[in-house]
């Protein structure tokens, strides 16, 4: 009777044991449901986008909120898709070489220029985007215009899977048709129409690099009417699209497929 009475005293403690290894592995199985759950939401929208031409962007749908809210009754969304083979291969290597001239070459991030701007930073100057063309597709078609970590967090989250789905002609097709080059001018077919008055297969090198010199900010610099700033930035894209070797660059791109 003692031994068993022992026994029994014994088992008491090894229960909530056995309930705290119980509720540690539904919360587990939860969080990889949830997971897995997320994955799947974010990576068939951009699986299906790697041959599906997108209708609107997150950027446009944001614009276009703004513009109703603050009463410009007159705003409208100008987007024209275009295959890459309908645009100017100038336009291709004109964004190249404003934005990311490692693009053939990187997964999605340029990690030499995040260090360079994180050291001009650290040197008293004004911290300038390090962003990738992957970066900024990933930002235009699925985020929210900001600089908070949040942002950047699910920036680099849709950047791994944009690299991962697309090959590198798919990218860059996607981000000549969503940058965007004025106020509700989206995509290089739109942009080409409205401030030249021809099709993006047209666009000239200097046409290109005008357009690609309104990139960093197309609300305060204009193509119609370009500063002194704008112009200066455009004659040097021009000699960088040059020192890559002109459209024949692009071959990098179609060798990483």
């Amino acid at each position: 009777m003692p031994r068993r009475a022992q026994r029994r005293r014994g088992a008491g403690p090894t229960a909530p044991v056995r309930q705290h290894g119980g509720i540690a592995g539904r919360l587990l199985k939860s969080l990889g449901a949830l997971a897995l759950a997320w994955l799947l939401i974010t990576a068939i929208p951009v699986l299906v986008l790697r041959w599906l031409h997108p209708l609107t962007s997150a950027f446009m749908i944001e614009a276009s909120v703004a513009a109703s809210l603050a009463g410009q009754r007159g705003y409208h969304t100008d987007y024209q898709w275009a295959s890459l083979e309908q645009i100017s291969p100038n336009a291709a290597i004109a964004v190249i070489a404003s934005e990311d001239q490692q693009f053939p070459f990187h997964a999605g991030f340029d990690f030499n220029s995040i260090r360079e701007a994180v050291r001009e930073s650290e040197r008293g100057r004004r911290l300038r985007g390090a962003s990738t063309i992957s970066q900024q597709v990933a930002k235009n078609l699925f985020l929210w215009p900001g600089h908070s970590f949040v942002r950047k967090g699910f920036e680099a989250y849709f950047t791994v899977l944009i690299e991962a789905l697309w090959p590198k002609e798919r990218i860059l097709e996607m981000y000549l048709n969503v940058a965007q080059f004025g106020d509700g001018v989206y995509g290089v077919q739109a942009a080409a129409r409205r401030f030249y008055h021809k099709p993006a297969a047209r666009l000239s090198a200097a046409d290109a690099a005008l357009l690609a010199a309104v990139l960093p900010n197309p609300l305060r610099l204009h193509v119609e009417r370009p500063s002194r700033y704008v112009l200066e930035r455009r004659e040097w894209i021009l000699g960088q699209m040059r020192g890559l070797g002109g459209a024949g660059y692009l071959r990098s791109v179609e060798k990483e497929r």
